[in-house]
């Protein structure tokens, strides 16, 4: 049975593609797909980063607080090296990448530390790097956005194209492509599926469990620090409220991916879908005049429906063995 081979994920995005071609005229247009595409990448990157932690059981509340603290962090580096060096703008883009990559490798790495090496519960650990990140942000803004950044960073990461496919999609398909070859591929990935399995287990089996918990959690810090940095290059600012929504939408889009939040199963492809999926929710939603208030009830609809199907979908698998 097609179902029970690949869960209720594709028939899902097959009902809301009829349903809002249906309900809007200008859904499935060029235009909109483009835009479809581009608007998701952002949660397709954070997404895949928040997979690798569900897949060690825990997760990472604080994805959102990283986009928010690169992008301040990478827009204030810009604009000083742009007032300190105005004919170097090459180099003040790459400082800029590089110090909102790395305040993501900190958050993550402190993240990771307090996991793995001190066995703080996911929740805690995350939750409190969130309020501490998103506090710092709003400290060395003081609330205000950062303007100033080249005009070239946002031609080539914010609106650039290549092959009529935007940047951002670009570089959502590259990093997917990374994790997807890092996950099912390399031992890091092995060792992952090992300690969400069963922890002890890997543990006997002389796998390294608190390296793999660390470098889950610091990769997706690099992850979200990375679409925080896309989205300061869409917006053309640097801002410490942007990714409010990440949190709760990446660890959507990997449960309704079929992600276990007790760790140990997961595809990068699914994941990957599953951040189309709520993009496509999103801007079908939008075009056919669906309230933002309500636009949330959706959204969180669709993940309890998604997970009652798999588990029903689980269930009949188990009865078919």
């Amino acid at each position: 049975m097609l179902f029970l081979r690949l869960g209720a994920l594709p028939f899902i995005m097959l009902v809301a593609l009829i349903t809002f071609t249906i309900v809007a005229d200008n859904f499935l247009t060029a235009n909109n797909i483009a835009n479809i595409l581009r608007q998701s990448s952002y949660l397709v990157i954070v997404a895949v980063g928040q997979m690798l932690t569900l897949l060690t059981g825990g997760f990472d509340l604080s994805v959102g607080t990283i986009m928010a603290f690169s992008s301040v962090v990478g827009a204030l580096t810009m604009t000083w090296s742009i007032v300190n060096f105005p004919d170097a703008i090459v180099l003040s883009i790459l400082l800029g990448i590089v110090s909102g990559v790395l305040s993501g490798i900190l958050i993550g790495t402190l993240n990771g530390i307090g996991v793995a090496v001190f066995n703080v519960s996911p929740f805690i650990m995350t939750m409190g790097m969130a309020s501490v990140g998103f506090g710092l942000a709003l400290y060395m803004t003081g609330g205000v956005p950062v303007y100033g950044i080249p005009m070239q960073f946002s031609d080539i990461f914010g609106y650039g194209r290549l092959l009529g496919v935007s940047t951002p999609v670009w570089i959502a398909i590259l990093l997917s492509i990374i994790l997807f070859v890092l996950v099912h591929k390399t031992r890091l990935g092995r060792h992952l599926y090992a300690v969400g399995g069963n922890i002890k287990a890997a543990q006997l089996s002389g796998i390294n469990t608190q390296r793999g918990l660390f470098r889950a959690y610091v990769l997706c810090g690099v992850m979200a620090a990375l679409a925080g940095l896309l989205m300061t290059a869409r917006l053309d600012t640097g801002d410490a409220n942007i990714g409010v929504q990440f949190p709760l939408e990446s660890i959507a889009a990997c449960v309704i991916a079929g992600v276990s939040l007790r760790g140990g199963i997961g595809r990068v492809e699914n994941v990957v879908l599953g951040a189309l999926l709520i993009g496509v929710f999103k801007n079908g939603m939008n075009l056919s005049g669906v309230d933002s208030y309500m636009q949330t009830v959706v959204i969180g609809a669709l993940l309890i429906f998604a997970v009652v199907m798999d588990q029903f979908r689980l269930k009949l698998l188990a009865k078919a063995a």
